[in-house]
């Protein structure tokens, strides 16, 4: 990790797990710098993903298991027909600008609800899918951790995406990004 999560205040888990999730969102946010919509939008890769993708992927899936957790309906139901589409522009998510700020909702959000919680002990149903157990329950915890695993993973891709649109790596973007450039 080539940020330093800020030290948690003794015996608050919670905002431990809250500031290396921030850290992960940062990483993401952070390979978008200084890129144009048309940029964000590339695949130089033999994969399919692109910067814009991955973003608004990872915001999706952030939102969607919060709700999860909260036993909710899907604001925004995915299934094996429209999937795809958590990759690509849609209305009111068509640029970076606008997936950010829905990534920032999102994440007030995770903050908010994970804030409201006695622990971290508390427990939610996993909705059917054909890659959960069926009956599984976890934890509030779980979900932080979760939620940590997938957007550092997708961090990971959007260094590769990144360097491999103009040679930036994630040390220049944090300068960049720390100066304002």
């Amino acid at each position: 990790m080539p940020t330093l999560v800020n030290q948690e205040a003794h015996g608050d888990e919670a905002g431990a797990l809250l500031g290396f999730l921030d850290a992960q969102r940062g990483a993401v946010r952070r390979t978008l710098h200084g890129l144009t919509d048309e940029q964000a939008a590339l695949k130089p890769s033999a994969s399919e993903l692109s910067l814009f993708g991955v973003l608004k992927h990872v915001a999706e899936v952030e939102q969607a298991w919060v709700e999860d957790a909260k036993q909710v309906p899907h604001s925004i139901p995915r299934d094996h027909s429209n999937y795809h589409l958590s990759f690509e522009p849609e209305e009111g998510r068509a640029t970076v600008k606008e997936v950010l700020a829905f990534w920032d909702e999102a994440a007030a959000e995770t903050e908010k609800f994970i804030r409201s919680l006695p622990d971290l002990n508390g427990t939610f149903p996993l909705p059917p899918a054909p890659w959960f157990p069926e009956g599984s329950v976890r934890s509030m915890r779980f979900l932080l951790l979760t939620l940590i695993q997938e957007i550092g993973r997708h961090a990971g891709h959007a260094d590769i995406i990144r360097e491999t649109i103009d040679g930036k790596t994630a040390f220049e973007l944090i300068d960049a990004a720390a100066a304002g450039r």
